[in-house]
């Protein structure tokens, strides 16, 4: 995985431009709602989502798997984003508790079980009542079933991407116990699930599997 990510960032560099995603916008604006101070992003890349969380005062962590990724976030975006280089299956990297945590277009690229222990990580980093946001590519994306099946709705396609699709019974698998609250559609360049967790809530998520 980190040899990848490595590679793809030495060759296509910043490969999704500069714009921060939609999930990032209103993540961002959630954030700022909720009065939340410092946040961490998991999968930091060169620093495209990051931005406007650093703008609208919110301190910002990260965790990047790529050297290279890392030197074009220093380049674009300043020194003043703490970003540890490594893998998020090696997460924690500090002992810090974070108001929020903001994880995009990461946790369907890992196993099983790397899932699991990203979603427990990042819920174990917040401070209590703080938010933790996940993306997630939906089964209803039009590359669901393509390339090599290696498991239940996971898929290896793009010369070594191995990507699983979530649905909302997988997502109340996953995150159920961990504070998950509301699961919302999003368009990203995939159909996308939007997924806020808050710690400390024992308000149970009631999936409406039928409507």
């Amino acid at each position: 995985m980190a040899e990848f990510w490595e590679e793809a960032f030495k060759d296509k560099l910043e490969m999704w431009g500069f714009e921060p995603a939609k999930s990032a916008v209103l993540t961002k604006n959630f954030f700022v709602e909720k009065g939340i101070r410092n946040i961490l992003i998991p999968g930091i890349g060169y620093g495209r989502n990051a931005h406007i969380f650093k703008e609208s005062g919110i301190e910002v962590t990260g965790i990047e798997i790529s050297k290279t990724a890392i030197a074009l976030a220093s380049k674009h975006y300043g020194t003043d984003i703490t970003i540890y280089q490594g893998s998020v299956t090696d997460m924690p990297f500090d002992n810090k508790q974070y108001d929020g945590v903001f994880c995009y277009g990461l946790i369907y690229l890992l196993d099983s079980h790397d899932r699991i222990k990203l979603i427990s990580d990042c819920y174990n980093q917040l401070s209590e009542n703080g938010y933790m946001i996940f993306t997630a590519v939906t089964k209803e994306a039009h590359i669901y079933g393509q390339g090599k099946q290696i498991g239940q709705d996971r898929f290896e396609m793009f010369g070594g991407v191995q990507i699983f699709f979530y649905d909302k019974e997988s997502i109340q698998q996953e995150f159920g116990n961990s504070g998950l609250f509301e699961i919302t559609e999003i368009t990203e360049n995939y159909p996308f699930y939007l997924i806020k967790c808050r710690k400390g809530d024992t308000k149970k998520y009631e999936d409406q599997f039928n409507t």
